[in-house]
């Protein structure tokens, strides 16, 4: 952890930073252990007090917990928004998994083939979703076939049976 902070800090300024991100990510004690005498979840731990170390202005998580099993993951993801919180960071979290995704993120986006659907919190995602995509994706949409039609300067639906 300390080795990105050479040109930062110095001596006795680095070891307190040092210290300072373990106690942060739950990991006070370990200074001396090797990374294969961790734990998964501990090695995702000191991989994100690594990140945390040099206090980045933005920190991109970019599938963080995808070797990891489920109970682990599902732990981590909110160890590591607690954490994150309080260190005061901002992270761009990248997950294929909408779990992840609303348990970690304080605003959601939904992209699909490199267009962003939709940028917002995850009440609204799930209860006003912008796209057909997102209501999709979210799993929570009801389709019925209609028709748009206007008149004049209103909009009418009409519900049409399916086929």
């Amino acid at each position: 952890m300390a080795f990105g902070l050479e040109r930062k800090l110095r001596g006795d300024e680095r070891k307190a930073r040092v210290a300072e991100v373990l106690a942060l990510v739950g990991l006070e004690g370990t200074e001396r252990r090797m990374p294969h005498e961790l734990s998964g979840g501990q090695q995702q731990r000191v991989a994100l007090a690594r990140a945390l170390a040099p206090r980045p202005q933005l920190l991109l998580l970019d599938e963080p917990f995808s070797n990891l099993d489920v109970d682990l993951r599902e732990r981590l993801a909110h160890e590591v928004r607690g954490i994150l919180k309080a260190a005061q960071a901002t992270a761009l979290f990248v997950t294929h998994d909408q779990l992840e995704a609303f348990a970690i993120g304080d605003v959601i986006g939904v992209m699909h083939e490199g267009k962003l659907h939709q940028w917002d919190d995850a009440y609204t995602l799930y209860h006003r979703p912008a796209t057909r995509f997102v209501a999709d994706f979210i799993g929570h949409g009801v389709f019925a076939p209609a028709t748009l039609k206007r008149v004049g300067t209103r909009w009418w639906c009409t519900p049409r049976s399916a086929r």
